[in-house]
C-alpha cells in the first residue's frame, strides 16, 4: 500500500547505535527546526525517506543531551538498513496518514470477525514495520484467547504465509514435525529429522530461536553446527541429504510471525489461534505437505488439560486441511522435562547420546522421539499402521540415523562439540521422600536466569524424575552457568522457589 505523507523536511544521518529490534525509531531534537515547524511529538509515527528508500518509525525526542546537532537525526540500527543509509545522508520526514489496517484492527477490537483482506492488509503493514509495537499489542490482543473463529485462524494463516518466502520442492513427499512447546528438554527434533532423512525420506526443518523458553532448536544445533543457511543452502543440503536443521529466522519463511511472537511475550498473552496460525504458516512456506505435531499435556505445560488438547488438535487439522497440509497431531504426557539437559549445550549432549545409541542415553528423550518418527513413517506409508515405531526404533538403532546426522552437520558446515560450563553447583534433596511434581515452567525460568539460551553452556541437569525416591542431601541437579553473576541470579530465585521439585514423604 502506498502511504501517502505531507510536506517533507531534511536532516542528517548520525548513527547513534541503537538497537530497537522489531520496531523502527527515529531521533530528534525537541529543539530541531523540523520538529518544531511540523509539530512533530514523541511517538508519532512518522515516514522516514532517503532518495530510494523509506521506512515507517516512531519519533524519540531528545532534550538536553548533546548527542544530535540540530540537523541530524538518529535512527534504530534496523530503519538504518531497511533504508541503506550511510552516515550523513539526507533524510526527509513528514506526518504519516491513517493506515487502512488500524481500521482493521479496531474492527476487531470491537469483536466483529475480519476478512482475508483485512488479515492481508493487517500482516503487511506488521511485516514492513509500519505499524508500531503498541499497534501490534492492540492486534494480538483483540486476537487473544478465543476471539478469532476458525476461518479467521485460516485467513490469518494464509496472510502469514504469502507475507514471506516460500520453499520449493522437486517432490510433493515432503515431511514435517513440530513441537507446541512448554516442556523443557524436548529436544526429539534432531533425532526425527535423523532418522526420517535416513528412511530416505525429505525432511527440511527450519526451526527457532527460543522465545519464553531456555532453549530453542535452533539454539540447540548451533552448538554443533551452522544453522544460518539461505534457501539455496536448504535446497542443495535437503536434495543431497534429505534433511536440514536450520534456522528459519534466516530464510525470512512467515516473517510476521517472529514479530507477533515478540510483541506477545512481553504482553504475556496466549492466543490459540495466533500459535495455530504460526506453526501452519511456517509448515507450508517451507513446503511441507504432511506434518505430525506434539502437543504435551501437564498441569505446568503450555496445555494444561486434555479437553484443551482435543480442541487445539482439532483446530490445527481443520487450518491445515484449509491450507492444503496434512497434520496429525500427537498428544502426549507433559508432566515433566524431557531428558536431563535443559538449555542449548545441555540439551545437544542428550541428543547425541541418543543418536549414538550409548547407554546412557535418556530413555524419555529416546522413546518420544522414536514415537515421532514413526507416526511420520506411516503418515509416508512407508509402513503400515501401528508399525511405524519399530521402523524408526530400527534405524535408530542400526546407526543410520547417526550417520545421517553427521552427514547433515557436515553439509550444513561441520560437527563440532557443545560447549562446557565454567561455573557449576549441585543442588540438593530437601528432605527424605519420593519425587511427585517437577514444575516444567518455573524450572525453565531457573535456567534462564542462570543464562540459557544466551550463554549456550548455561542451565540444568537434572539427576531425578517423577516417582524417583530420595534422601535429604542426595543431588536433584545441577545448575550451569558461564559467569557467577548468573549462577548467583539463579539461586536467588531458588531460595524462594525450593518447591519447583516437589518432595513428599
Amino acid at each position: 500500500m502506498k502511504i501517502e505523507a505531507a510536506k517533507t523536511h531534511s536532516l542528517r544521518l548520525k548513527r547513534l547505535g541503537i538497537d530497537s529490534r522489531n520496531e523502527h525509531l527515529v531521533f530528534m531534537r525537541r529543539d530541531c527546526p523540523e520538529c518544531k515547524s511540523e509539530g512533530f511529538e514523541a511517538l508519532n509515527r512518522i515516514r522516514v525517506s532517503t532518495e530510494n528508500n523509506e521506512v515507517v518509525a516512531s519519533l524519540v525526542v531528545v532534550d538536553g543531551i548533546n548527542i544530535l546537532g540540530q540537523n541530524e537525526a538518529g535512527l534504530s540500527e534496523g530503519a538504518v538498513t531497511k533504508l541503506q543509509a550511510r552516515e550523513g545522508d539526507v533524510l526527509t520526514f513528514s506526518h504519516l496518514k491513517s493506515l487502512d489496517s488500524m481500521s482493521d484492527v479496531r474492527r476487531k477490537v470491537f469483536g466483529n470477525a475480519l476478512d482475508q483482506d483485512a488479515f492481508t492488509r493487517i500482516i503487511e503493514d506488521i511485516v514492513n514495520l509500519n505499524l508500531s509495537n503498541i499497534q501490534v499489542s492492540a492486534f494480538l490482543t483483540a486476537c487473544a484467547g478465543d476471539r478469532l473463529n476458525l476461518d479467521e485462524i485460516v485467513y490469518l494463516t494464509r496472510s502469514m504465509i504469502d507475507s514471506g518466502q516460500r520453499l520449493h520442492w522437486k517432490t510433493d513427499e515432503i515431511y514435517d514435525k513440530h513441537c507446541i512447546g512448554g516442556l523443557p528438554g524436548n529436544r526429539t527434533t534432531p533425532i526425527v529429522v535423523s532418522i526420517i532423512a535416513a528412511s530416505g525420506l525429505k525432511i527440511p526443518k527450519t526451526s527457532s530461536r527460543a522465545i519464553t523458553s531456555p532453549a530453542g532448536t535452533a539454539d540447540m544445533m548451533e552448538t554443533l553446527t551452522n544453522v544460518d543457511l539461505s534457501v539455496a543452502q536448504i535446497e542443495k543440503i535437503v536434495d543431497e541429504e534429505g534433511g536440514c536443521l536450520a534456522w528459519g529466522g534466516a530464510v525470512q519463511l512467515s516473517p510476521a510471525d517472529d514479530i507477533l511472537i515478540r510483541v506477545e511475550r512481553a504482553l504475556d498473552i496466549d492466543s490459540e489461534g495466533q500459535m495455530i496460525a504460526s506453526v501452519l504458516s511456517k509448515k507450508a512456506a517451507a513446503g511441507a505437505k504432511a506434518v505430525v505435531i506434539d502437543i504435551p499435556v501437564g498441569k505446568s505445560a503450555k496445555v494444561r488439560s486434555m479437553k484443551d488438547a482435543e480442541r487445539l488438535a482439532t483446530r490445527l487439522c481443520s487450518t491445515g486441511e484449509s491450507i492444503g497440509l496434512f497434520v496429525e497431531p500427537v498428544i502426549t504426557d507433559g508432566s515433566q522435562p524431557v531428558g536431563r539437559g535443559i538449555g542449548p549445550a545441555l540439551e545437544a549432549k542428550d541428543v547425541l547420546a541418543v543418536l549414538k545409541n550409548e547407554a546412557n542415553a535418556p530413555r524419555d528423550l529416546r522413546d518420544r522421539a522414536v514415537s515421532l518418527a514413526g507416526v511420520l513413517l506411516e503418515m509416508a506409508e512407508k509402513t503400515k499402521k501401528g508399525m511405524g515405531r519399530g521402523i524408526a526404533l530400527g534405524i535408530l538403532e542400526s546407526g543410520s540415523a547417526w550417520e545421517k546426522f553427521k552427514r547433515i552437520c557436515i553439509a550444513q558446515g561441520g560437527l563440532k562439540g557443545p560447549p562446557e560450563a565454567e561455573f557449576r553447583r549441585e543442588i540438593a534433596a530437601y528432605k527424605d521422600g519420593k519425587i511427585t511434581a517437577i514444575d516444567n515452567r518455573r524450572i525453565a525460568r531457573l535456567a534462564k536466569l542462570a543464562g540459557a539460551p544466551a550463554a549456550p553452556a548455561a542451565g540444568i541437569l537434572l539427576n531425578v524424575s517423577i516417582g524417583d525416591a530420595v534422601r535429604s542431601g542426595e543431588k536433584l541437579f545441577e545448575l550451569h552457568a558461564m559467569s557467577e553473576g548468573e549462577l548467583s541470579y539463579a539461586f536467588d530465585y531458588l531460595a524462594d522457589n525450593r518447591d519447583l521439585i516437589r518432595i513428599e514423604r
